[in-house]
């Protein structure tokens, strides 16, 4: 069970180096590969499979591959009491092949293949554990996803107006057509249902029924990432009113996801909506017209996600399991090393300066400042910013200050040798990368002048979310009188603006009840009646009247016989 651990991550590590060096020369000599494979010829007709290998797509294949690596590597000791580990290690790497096949196809088609690759195996993941929570979220999460895959279907039937799947010719050259307008709006759609965006948000928590390493994997370069990258790659073609939709969804679903964290207890679920807040604020910049940093801030944030969840898995596992941070308190002195990375990422996804966090969200702030859109936007944008830190120092507060509330007998410490490992792998990109990738991604520095104020604006935010988040804190430890109504709203926030009753209750109660009306009406009403209860009736009247011979036989037989000999004595 070992071995095949340690293949995947020596073979994943090696590729992910040679794809960084790749990504490196490509960007600079600014070149792109496009490989096409002629697959099968029927009149005239080809069927070809192609490959574009740029700069963009090698870059997020060899950051996919790194937090695969790692991942796996961590799952040795996390799985390692499973039984079925191979399975497990085998059902991830196709989770990552899929993707890859995402993320290297210009074509509808094979994307369509990526897609719905990432749709069956993290259904299978998501079910990993077998258990009627696990079979509800994946069933939730199968479903939401299966909106985004017919909006991709219809897309590539909309598509056969060009004679080519091959969207990457047609996206500037064909920006103001009609199609193309219908195609932009599907890609939107699927894009929303992966990356959760509002209405179809309720997912995404709901996945945290997979196991930890699969939900590091998820959260941070695969599944939820792959509508921001079809979103990248399909920018140059969307229209004002596109955009101006999209800017809606994405600021509402930053701020939903930002105050839903704040009043949340359950660690993976926090970090869930951590990272939904931050797909949130791509779609954002991405709608604003800047798909560089957008991409930028989605390779930064699978870094920090990544290693996010890797602690977050290493604390729940020493804990036997318990998610409720409530229960936590103290665990900087039981599990230092574990701490100070969590720490470290909190810092980065709250935008410390020099952090890899610091790099693109700061940008993404001043840009934001830069290129005013209107007030709500506006205002929307710097208070889910702060909304984030203040999630996250809440988080610290309940988990490493304080008295450690678990049970007094507890083996709560750092000897998980290899998730230790495993984890210090990604700290040195967590502190570095940001830094390394803006130097690369941007070939001239952003000079951004802004009044004194607009630049410190997000430092200013920062404090303020952070103070927010310790005083609120100590108010919801000490239950100072809370009244019904602030319950009310803490149960409604925390629940994401009641958004998985509405998609899973809302959607489902009229359809069942419609249906026992039909039932009522039709299978046991009118359509029982001349259907099969009218044949039933039939067939048993007649059968019933042959039953009177048949049960009289010698009476039937005497009587006939005696007016046999009456006819003859007559004729």
């Amino acid at each position: 069970m070992v071995n095949i651990c340690i293949i995947y991550f020596y073979f994943m590590s090696f590729f992910s180096l040679l794809f960084f060096s790749l990504s490196v020369y490509l960007l600079v000599v600014d070149f792109a590969y496009f490989l096409e494979f002629n697959l099968v010829m029927i009149n005239s007709g080809s069927i070809a499979m192609t490959f574009l290998f740029d700069w963009m797509s090698l870059l997020f294949m060899s950051f996919v591959l790194l937090i695969s690596a790692m991942v796996i590597y961590y799952s040795r000791e996390y799985m390692g009491n499973d039984i079925y580990l191979n399975r497990f290690i085998c059902l991830v790497v196709m989770f990552v092949v899929s993707m890859m096949l995402l993320i290297i196809s210009p074509n509808l088609i094979s994307i369509l293949l990526g897609w719905d690759g990432l749709g069956l195996v993290s259904y299978c993941l998501v079910i990993y554990y077998q258990n009627v929570k696990s079979y509800n979220a994946g069933m939730l999460t199968a479903l939401s996803n299966r909106v985004g895959d017919v909006a991709l279907l219809m897309g590539i039937a909309w598509m056969l107006n060009y004679g080519s799947w091959n969207y990457v010719f047609y996206l500037e050259e064909l920006k103001g057509d009609f199609y193309m307008s219908i195609i932009s709006w599907m890609v939107l759609l699927a894009a929303m249902t992966k990356s959760a965006q509002i209405p179809f948000s309720s997912w995404l928590p709901a996945a945290m029924a997979a196991p930890t390493p699969v939900s590091s994997l998820v959260h941070s370069s695969t599944l939820v990432t792959a509508g921001v990258y079809l979103l990248i790659r399909f920018n140059f073609t969307f229209g004002d009113l596109l955009l101006y939709f999209l800017v809606f969804i994405s600021s509402m679903t930053m701020f939903m996801s930002g105050l839903g964290a704040s009043f949340e207890f359950d660690l993976k679920k926090i970090i869930a909506l951590s990272t939904l807040s931050q797909l949130g604020l791509m779609m954002m910049i991405l709608s604003l017209g800047s798909y560089k940093l957008a991409f930028f801030h989605l390779l930064t944030h699978a870094l920090f996600k990544a290693l996010l969840f890797m602690c977050a898995g290493n604390v729940i596992h020493c804990m036997g399991n318990c998610q409720d941070i409530r229960y936590m308190g103290g665990l900087i002195s039981l599990m230092p090393i574990t701490c100070s990375y969590f720490n470290i990422c909190n810092m980065a996804l709250c935008g410390l300066p020099f952090l890899s966090g610091f790099y693109s969200k700061d940008l993404v702030a001043e840009v934001m400042s830069m290129g005013y859109l209107n007030f709500y936007i506006y205002v929307i944008f710097y208070v889910s910013v702060g909304l984030t830190v203040c999630y996250s120092f809440r988080l610290v507060y309940y988990s490493f200050v304080g008295d450690f509330n678990f049970f007094s007998l507890s083996s709560v410490s750092d000897l998980g040798l290899t998730m230790i490992k495993g984890m210090t792998g990604l700290i040195f990109f967590v502190v570095f990368m940001g830094s390394t990738l803006s130097w690369l991604i941007f070939p001239f520095p952003y000079v951004i002048v802004l009044p004194f104020i607009l630049k410190v604006m997000t430092l200013l935010v920062i404090f303020i979310g952070a103070w927010i988040g310790y005083e609120f804190s100590k108010f919801v430890v000490g239950q100072n009188s809370l009244s019904f109504g602030f319950y009310s709203l803490s149960w409604f926030l925390s629940g994401m603006w009641n958004m998985p009753v509405i998609s899973t209750y809302g959607v489902n109660y009229y359809p069942v009840v419609g249906g026992s009306y039909l039932y009522k009406i039709l299978d046991q009403g009118w359509a029982e009646y001349f259907g099969a209860q009218k044949i039933y009736g039939l067939l048993t009247g007649n059968s019933m009247s042959m039953q009177v011979l048949m049960f009289n036989s010698i009476k039937v037989f005497f009587v006939l016989t005696i007016m046999w000999i009456i006819i003859v004595f007559m004729i």
